[in-house]
């Protein structure tokens, strides 16, 4: 989720968040500005995430959480 981070409504997005927005736009057939719209993005922040994605600078950290849910064993 985005956390706003002054008056001026500045918003920083999680790492995770922009590694699942870049994986939906490779996913997906649709245009990259039709996607950002649609999340209610500015199709140029979408475009740079993009870019640090293929330039190996947007990757997701490790996350400390540990899943609480049952798994059945095989």
């Amino acid at each position: 989720m985005p956390k706003i981070l002054s008056e001026e409504r500045v918003v920083e997005y999680s790492a995770e968040f922009k590694v699942r927005v870049v994986a939906l736009t490779n996913q997906l057939k649709a245009d990259t500005t039709t996607i950002a719209n649609i999340i209610g993005l500015r199709p140029v922040m979408v475009y740079r995430w993009r870019q640090e994605s293929r330039e190996g600078k947007l990757v997701e950290k490790p996350s400390r959480r540990i899943s609480m849910t049952k798994t059945a064993k095989l």
